[in-house]
């Protein structure tokens, strides 16, 4: 397409393909879905963090009437295997984590799968669970990553050290760079575990069809999982076809294996078709958290404000299991240093397992903890320098042509001076104080990666066809975790097409039937599937335009395609219906599809322990600011106002990006003030949503949405990732808000109220 035609349908705030479907409560997900002669799957899971298995008995569960099936570790013809989250090959420096599907002679997590049942019904199917008798032995468990980094700690793994991994990111001398400073600023932060709290729990059903291919329908951020579970039963991996539903809200806690190998096995053992579903309690017991942090940071500056040098140590808590631990890590080590200009970088992280629950992928993916610690940095370098927060942060803005702390070079626009700009622009006005309640402002920029780590060798495929009546058909391998993912893609191919968006059926998530277009994980799908979605668009346009341009004897650059026609251009007035031309390449034989393959640029990397160069293909830059209401009698935090402004590419649907925006605020908003997933010595203390305090409607302010369009990303027409940005800097907006509000910094998260009065008393107490 020419550049400078005008788009009709991009960037439009037009409802999504599916719309009506959600709205009116009609859309089926996982645990909708139900087969004849279906059974009902059950998990049995361990009480102890840590304990030696001694003996499983199952008899008396195995003669519980309406029970056809009591599965343990020696029942899984491949109980241990390596898990790729979606990659295609091993690419090593840890990034291959260890899959166990029921524990074998020890638990190392409280709620780790021990044993799987399949009944007649749920109730029978519960009641089996507890004729199991399992004897443990238990033994001395480690629970708090710095004690687990010490060499005399107990190893959480029989055979590997508690450290996964240590990685840094080295730039400059960063004693010069303190020598040089006439303020540091030294803090330790501290971040908890986090859970996904998504409105649908893992599910899903399994059957093998009339080929004895087991097909397994399943809430999942990654069919790819197809091999892995091939792999758990020692199957061909053309023998496993995972089709995935339109997803309750994932946030990465659906990025691992979760019901998937489960239910393979039970459809297997019985043969007829399995349904599992986990309650509330079981999906925040034993499922992956988001990682606490511990952050120890220095940051000196000069009188005037300008950075100098940035030391800090990240230790993170994996949990009991590796999964993704070592690439949140990374992650978060590209993002220690922030978005600034800092002469001289010195980072050191280690990612720690211990015995608590396993920790993963979680919307943000690593940003969201190095975030609060150095925008509240940036904040205290602000109070001692003297300077307006906006001040110092931008006149140490990093601006595209710089470099990270790793080296890697920003080459696309970076948009901090405009969003912070237009984020003091909507704190301008203030909220008066009343009684005991103290106002006070905060803002947050933060960075976050999309696409995926370039040594990953991501690729995406999409397949676009039309039909002889000239409606459209889309097939593509994304998972839709509620972003409109799908919806996209219809969007981009009516652009492309001229054809609307009612026109256009998408076929999505079926590892038998729609081509591989990755995971539903860092922000990848618009960038991935909707290039590639893009490229099979064009190559259909191509054929229309040539074609119609040899029936009415006209140049093909001076035909468009708009509303089911194909029309000239140059304003002469001719123009054919799209079926007419679609029927006649029919008639010559003429391709009226194609599948594309988009590839991310790829960069070898030898060696993980020093990070350097370019990691990830780009980054979407934006800021936060809030004002907050903060009682000194009750140390109650009340949200006022919280803006958001990025800088989002090209919108391509305006409504999905203010939704994910607003969306990702909240999410933000319950990291910092509420959310925590407390355990003590490995034992979960916050099981339901009564402990684990989620914002309510009444929390939440209207949140303000403002959107650069630079047009400068790697998407489709420009388009950047704002799913997992979005939530990045809320946490730490607010804590700087609260700050400006009572003068007292909390530095570990949330912010509650318990911690605001204990501060504040010490304050007073300090005089």
């Amino acid at each position: 397409m020419n550049e400078k035609t005008e788009l009709r349908i991009i960037g439009k705030p037009i409802p999504r393909h599916d719309a009506w479907e959600k709205a009116f409560g009609l859309t089926c997900y996982a645990a909708d879905f139900s087969l004849p002669g279906m059974l009902y799957g059950k998990v049995l899971r361990s009480n102890y963090p840590s304990a030696r298995i001694l003996s499983v008995n199952t008899s008396r569960a195995e003669r519980l009437k309406g029970v056809k099936a009591v599965l343990t570790a020696k029942d899984v013809p491949r109980n241990e295997s390596v898990t790729r989250f979606g990659q295609t090959h091993v690419v090593g420096g840890g990034f291959e984590g260890l899959y166990r599907v029921l524990a074998d002679r020890k638990v190392h997590f409280m709620g780790e799968a021990v044993a799987l049942v399949a009944a007649e019904a749920e109730e029978i199917a519960e009641k089996a669970l507890e004729l199991i008798r399992v004897d443990y032995e238990p033994l001395p468990g480690i629970f708090d990553p710095i004690e687990a980094m010490k060499p005399d700690a107990p190893l959480v793994q029989e055979g590997r050290p508690n450290i996964i991994t240590h990685y840094e990111v080295v730039k400059g001398d960063v004693k010069m760079g303190f020598s040089e400073a006439d303020i540091i600023v030294e803090n330790t932060y501290r971040v908890p575990f986090v859970d996904h709290a998504y409105l649908e729990p893992e599910s899903g059903m399994a059957w093998i069809d009339e080929d004895g291919v087991i097909t397994i329908r399943v809430s999942t951020q990654v069919i790819e999982h197809f091999r892995g579970i091939a792999d758990v039963l020692n199957l061909p991996h053309n023998r496993v076809r995972v089709i995935g539903t339109y997803v309750g809200g994932g946030f990465g806690g659906k990025e691992d294996i979760t019901v998937e190998a489960f239910l393979a096995l039970l459809t297997y053992k019985t043969g007829r078709p399995v349904k599992l579903t986990y309650t509330r309690e079981e999906s925040i017991l034993s499922h992956s958290k988001r990682h606490p942090y511990v952050m120890i940071y220095k940051t000196g500056a000069k009188k005037d404000g300008r950075l100098t040098a940035l030391e800090a140590k990240l230790v993170s808590d994996a949990g009991a299991y590796v999964y993704l631990s070592p690439w949140v890590l990374l992650y978060s080590m590209v993002n220690a240093a922030g978005p600034y200009r800092i002469p001289h970088v010195k980072v050191d992280g280690y990612t720690v397992l211990t015995n608590n629950t396993f920790t993963s992928a979680n919307r943000g993916f690593g940003a969201p903890q190095v975030c609060f610690a150095y925008e509240s940095q940036m904040d205290e370098l602000a109070r001692r320098t003297g300077l307006e927060p906006e001040k110092i942060r931008m006149m140490n803005y990093l601006e595209k042509g710089e470099a990270l702390a790793t080296g890697q070079i920003l080459e696309r626009h970076v948009a901090l001076q405009e969003t912070t700009e237009k984020v003091i622009e909507a704190l301008e006005e203030r909220t008066l104080p009343s009684g005991q309640m103290r106002i006070g402002r905060g803002i947050a920029s933060g960075m976050t990666s999309y696409g995926r780590m370039v040594f990953l060798h991501d690729t995406s495929r999409s397949h676009v066809s039309i039909e002889m009546d000239g409606s459209v058909t889309i097939r593509a391998g994304i998972q839709d975790i509620g972003g409109g993912q799908a919806s996209s893609l219809c969007q981009i191919t009516a652009e492309i097409l001229g054809v609307p968006i009612e026109d256009i059926k998408i076929y999505i998530a079926d590892t038998a039937l729609t081509p591989f277009a990755g995971t539903t994980t860092a922000t990848r799908q618009l960038y991935m599937s909707g290039n590639a979605t893009l490229m099979a668009a064009l190559e259909v346009r191509k054929v229309l335009v040539h074609k119609a341009a040899g029936m009415l004897g006209i140049d093909p650059e001076s035909l468009d395609l708009v509303d089911r026609e194909v029309i000239d251009k140059e304003g002469t007035g001719k123009s054919l219906p799209l079926k007419e031309v679609v029927r006649a390449c029919a008639s010559d034989g003429v391709p009226l599809y194609h599948v594309a393959l988009f590839k991310a640029p790829f960069r070898n990397i030898a060696q993980f322990e020093r990070i350097e160069g370019q990691v990830f293909p780009d980054f979407t830059f934006g800021t936060h600011g809030a004002e907050v209401a903060v009682d000194e009698e009750t140390g109650r935090i009340q949200v006022l106002k919280l803006i958001s402004s990025f800088d989002v590419g090209r919108a391509i649907n305006r409504l999905s990006v203010e939704g994910q925006i607003e969306g990702g605020a909240i999410y933000g908003m319950g990291y910092s003030l509420t959310e925590e997933v407390i355990l003590n010595q490995g034992i979960t203390m916050t099981p339901s949503f009564s402990e684990y305090l989620l914002p309510t409607s009444m929390d939440v302010p209207d949140v303000e949405t403002i959107l650069i369009e630079s047009g400068d990303g790697v998407g489709p027409f420009g388009a950047k990732g704002v799913g997992e940005p979005s939530v990045c800097s809320v946490a730490p907006a607010i804590a700087n808000a609260v700050f400006n509000a009572i003068g007292v910094r909390i530095y570990d998260l949330p912010l509650t109220p318990e911690k605001i009065v204990k501060a504040l008393k010490e304050k007073k107490d300090m005089g």
